[in-house]
């Protein structure tokens, strides 16, 4: 006795050149067809050009349709979960939804790959970050990185799975290749308002152990806390560490718009400095700029103005230091110049 699904398997037989087949209705074939097209546009069109395998077969279509129509070269196998509905490979978020059905369903998107899924800008990763507890399995895909942790924190368990933004901005600054770029990833969440500073504060506090505790440590400050960044203290200390006159400190003088206020000034050579605060940047492109502004004013005619970001100093003072040394000296000179 045939059962009730044997006129279907019959005809996808037929349809795909398998055994029995036979002239069959000039339409039905383009039909099917058809709805295999339209109910793996519909999934795909969500997914960012990919469809899970399963979401396919509940979706009403079988194995031997999805089979078929990779045959066919009108789908192609990203991986055992992954169906390319729109190219042969995934791209964009295709590529994120592959990694997280090809790791798993306990497996997150987490550190800079799921601040970039929650809105991150300005910001290029060469490789998706994928976390998943110790005790599960998952395969390695290439240009995916996986983190086995044991825990794996608060997470956003819609749309694409990840960890929450504070969470993963801290895992990210601890993943990122330097301490630049771990600054610059701090400072950019903040500034576009993805992660509030409380949250930040209060996540940072939950860490036990980092690798680059210093820094994030001073950083995360500098970005949260201003009364705790670093000030016109901490580099008169480091310009008398590495042999430097002492500035003076908020030194009073009287301007076109009246009183003006200098974080640092060395009188004698017309030089001075101002610090300003991490949270009016956006990353760290203000340090790259600030370094080419003194440059240009060590070279110009009037009084020598530097520009200290406190994310660069933090990071680097170095070049700092080495742009106040060659201001001093240049300072000196015009002092002889107009003395002689």
């Amino acid at each position: 006795m045939q059962g009730p699904g044997w006129n279907v398997a019959k005809q996808s037989a037929q349809e795909d050149g398998g055994p029995g087949s036979g002239p069959i209705g000039a339409g039905t074939s383009a039909d099917r067809l058809d709805r295999r097209a339209r109910i793996g546009g519909e999934l795909a069109r969500l997914r960012g050009g990919v469809a899970l395998r399963q979401d396919l077969l509940s979706a009403g279509l079988t194995r031997h349709d999805i089979d078929g129509q990779v045959r066919r070269r009108l789908w192609h196998r990203g991986g055992k979960h992954t169906i390319c509905i729109d190219g042969r490979e995934p791209t964009g978020e295709g590529l994120l939804w592959r990694a997280l059905w090809e790791s798993g369903p306990r497996s997150v998107l987490d550190g800079p790959t799921a601040l970039i899924a929650a809105g991150l800008t300005s910001w290029t990763e060469d490789l998706i970050h994928v976390t998943v507890p110790r005790n599960a399995t998952y395969r390695r895909l290439p240009g995916v990185r996986h983190h086995v942790l044991r825990d794996l924190g608060p997470r956003v368990t819609t749309g694409l799975r990840r960890t929450k933004p504070e969470v993963a901005l801290v895992r990210a600054a601890e993943w990122a290749r330097s301490d630049r770029a771990a600054a610059t990833l701090l400072a950019m969440a903040v500034q576009q308002r993805l992660v509030s500073t409380t949250a930040l504060l209060e996540r940072w506090e939950c860490v036990g152990r980092s690798r680059r505790r210093s820094v994030l440590d001073g950083v995360i400050k500098d970005i949260c806390d201003g009364a705790h960044s670093i000030n016109e203290l901490d580099v008169s200390r480091a310009c008398r560490g590495a042999g430097l006159p002492e500035p003076s400190r908020q030194a009073v003088r009287t301007g076109p718009g009246g009183r003006v206020y200098l974080d640092l000034f060395w009188e004698g050579e017309d030089v001075h400095a101002e610090i300003h605060g991490a949270h009016h940047f956006v990353g760290l492109k203000v340090v790259d700029d600030s370094l080419r502004l003194n440059d240009l004013a060590i070279t110009s005619d009037t009084m020598i103005s530097l520009q200290i970001p406190v994310l660069g100093w933090r990071i680097s003072p170095a070049p700092f230091l080495d742009q106040i040394r060659a201001a001093i000296e240049e300072g000196r000179r015009r002092r002889r110049r107009r003395a002689g």
